[in-house]
């Protein structure tokens, strides 16, 4: 933690484009907040199937949610920054970008004033961009806060609930918990079905306000929810291997790299989908996105999508290989900085666009920063509560549970 803070100094203080250093932090605050928002709908899913084989490692999601505030804290800051015009990551919160016409007499001042009519003294706004202004009804900064505040308190309340739901019933077990559970789960999946797809339209799409694909929802939820899977299992892999999972079978560790193999196909299916048709209709508002990022940034992208698809694929293939920790760990850890690199070609070509010459080491220790916090706030709520739930009805067959 103390080098990322030392970066996030550094990386203001010497990085020459405002923009890349809020981005920075844009990139880190979302990657790791995806992976609680993934730890969140797998619980929830959990919860709403009524599935006993993951009750015995239910602790480890519940302790990954402890990041979340602070993840959605540090997106709150970047978002108020590009409101209050301190850097200009969302273009389209410029007021310049939405007006046709701007009063002459105000351009060159601190606060040049827009209009939306030819008015005496106006003249035509040269900044003015009619795809960014039609969009305008969706992408305004009063409707932008109102869909990010409700996504804020949906997504803590409902972390807050299954935390305390999860102790109260170490204390007084009975069904009448796990039934709430099992309801709760059910309506939070309703609430992500829809917030999943509208918070990366309005956090990460509109950074490219000009782009558009109607399947980028589904991708970076495939995105955040396998980044969950292997930071789980790594850390489930860990907690046995110190001998405090005693009852964590082999069986439970082979469904674990199963979702992990099944969901890097899905993110696949969804980036090839996505790219394929991009490529194929050849629409200059859509291809300029995979332009920018071949032209630009070849070697990151082919290296992400080799790392997030092939590795997986051909590692994980086999029912040994989902059971051997040293591939586990080792494609764990590799999957999981490949998807914040991801998430990092999501952001940062919309950002500097072709101003990029790789990796500056300030960001590499903004990001070390924040897996350090990550950790840190994880092993401290695994340390507050019995890593073993109790009293869980599902328990005993969690316990038994073989495949």
């Amino acid at each position: 933690m103390v080098i990322g803070l030392v970066s996030i100094i550094v990386g203001y203080m010497t990085m020459e484009d405002g923009n890349r250093f809020w981005a920075n932090m844009l990139i880190n605050g979302l990657f790791f907040t995806f992976i609680t928002l993934g730890a969140l709908f797998f619980l929830a899913l959990q919860y709403a199937t009524e599935a006993a084989w993951s009750m015995m490692v239910r602790r480890i999601y519940e302790s990954v949610l402890a990041f979340l505030p602070v993840g959605l804290l540090i997106l709150g800051i970047v978002f108020l920054m590009g409101t209050l015009h301190q850097h200009h990551i969302y273009h389209w919160m410029d007021a310049s970008a939405t007006h046709e016409y701007v009063i002459e007499s105000t351009i060159g001042s601190d606060h040049p004033e827009y209009v939306d009519e030819m008015v005496s003294g106006a003249v035509e706004n040269p900044k003015y961009d009619y795809i960014i202004a039609g969009k305008t009804a969706y992408l305004n900064q009063p409707f932008f806060w109102i869909r990010t505040l409700v996504y804020f308190a949906v997504f803590f309340i409902f972390a807050r609930f299954f935390r305390k739901q999860s102790l109260r019933e170490d204390r007084e077990g009975g069904t009448a918990i796990h039934i709430k559970n099992y309801k709760r789960g059910a309506l939070f999946l309703v609430f992500f079905a829809v917030f999943s797809s509208t918070l990366a339209w309005d956090w990460i799409m509109s950074i490219d306000t000009h782009w558009f694909s109607t399947m980028f929802g589904w991708y970076t939820f495939s995105g955040m929810w396998v980044s969950a899977m292997v930071v789980s299992i790594i850390l489930v892999l860990y907690l046995k291997g110190k001998g405090l999972l005693p009852n964590v079978n082999s069986s439970h560790i082979h469904d674990m790299g199963k979702w992990v193999f099944a969901i890097s196909f899905l993110w696949t299916y969804l980036w090839f989908s996505q790219f394929m048709l991009i490529w194929y209709s050849d629409i200059p508002e859509e291809v300029t996105y995979f332009q920018t990022r071949f032209e630009n940034y070849g070697v990151p992208m082919f290296t992400m999508v080799f790392v997030n698809f092939l590795l997986p694929m051909v590692i994980l293939m086999s029912r040994d290989a989902k059971r051997n920790v040293k591939f586990l760990v080792t494609v764990g850890t590799i999957i999981f900085f490949g998807h914040w690199f991801d998430v990092y070609l999501m952001v940062m070509p919309g950002v500097i666009f072709d101003h990029w010459h790789g990796i500056e080491w300030t960001e590499i220790g903004m990001m070390i920063g924040f897996l350090g916090a990550f950790i840190y706030l994880t092993l401290n709520r695994l340390s507050k509560a019995k890593l073993v739930p109790e009293n869980s009805p599902m328990m005993s067959e969690s316990v038994q549970h073989h495949i």
